[in-house]
């Protein structure tokens, strides 16, 4: 038996169109899983490779996790749903989120989309007894000087992941997450992108390297498996080291 094979598996990735979200999603793709994907643009053409945008082969809607309307009203074509990625995520550089708009805009997407989502699939990841994995961040576990609403909503995603394990447990669904690192996506263009930031940050992960988006995806694979059947609540940290 292979533990890892998603054959006629249902899986949702939301914030699945590019960076971390999209490996997760092509992973599961390529372990058997008919993958769907969410983004904010209206069809999948609107993405390019150059944004880390891989959509061959995925089901792609849209859904704009800002709006309760749209997830409250968002329609799908299955009835089951064997695995749910929660990736979407927003951040404001240059001191946005010390304003109130910029403050709330991010807690919107990082941590209340989140409970809005989980529970507007519940019912379906109740009938396949299925897994939840929300994908939060590194950020959770130390200051983030000029970004208070990012890290706010990523240590508020650690603590809704270990709640949610615990309340949906006797519904038969596993939540667990996944804190990434400093991860190579276009989030993280304002690191990557300058060459005295990006060497300064490498040298603090004790691996040497940034993280890939099929980093993330192998433990998100594991988490989703029968490989960790008796893992509940946890938030797996995936940083090279980075915050030991």
């Amino acid at each position: 038996m292979n533990e890892l094979d998603f054959s006629g598996k249902q899986v949702l990735v939301v914030g699945g169109s590019s960076g971390i979200g999209n490996g997760i999603a092509q992973a599961f793709r390529a372990k058997g899983a008919e993958v769907h994907v969410c983004g904010t643009r209206a069809s999948a053409a609107d993405y390019s490779p150059e944004e880390g945008s891989h959509l061959e082969g995925l089901d792609y809607f849209q859904l704009d996790v800002n709006d309760p309307k749209s997830i409250e009203n968002f329609s799908t074509p299955f009835e089951r749903l064997d695995v749910l990625v929660l990736a979407q995520g927003a951040v404001i550089y240059r001191r946005g989120e010390f304003e109130m708009a910029g403050f709330r805009k991010v807690l919107e997407v990082n941590l209340i989309s989140l409970m809005a989502c989980a529970t507007r699939f519940h019912p379906t990841l109740c009938a396949a007894k299925g897994s939840l994995i929300i994908v939060s961040s590194t950020a959770a576990y130390h200051s983030t000087k000029g970004n208070p609403a990012y890290n706010a909503s990523k240590t508020g995603a650690v603590g809704l992941t270990r709640t949610l394990g615990q309340a949906w447990a006797e519904d038969g669904i596993r939540v667990n997450g996944i804190a990434p690192g400093l991860v190579d996506t276009k989030m993280t263009k304002v690191t990557t992108a300058n060459p005295k930031r990006l060497e300064g940050a490498i040298e603090r992960i004790p691996l040497k390297r940034l993280g890939t988006p099929a980093d993330m995806a192998g433990v998100a694979l594991f988490l989703a498996s029968p490989l960790a059947s008796y893992v509940l609540g946890q938030t797996i940290v995936v940083d090279g080291g980075l915050i030991l």
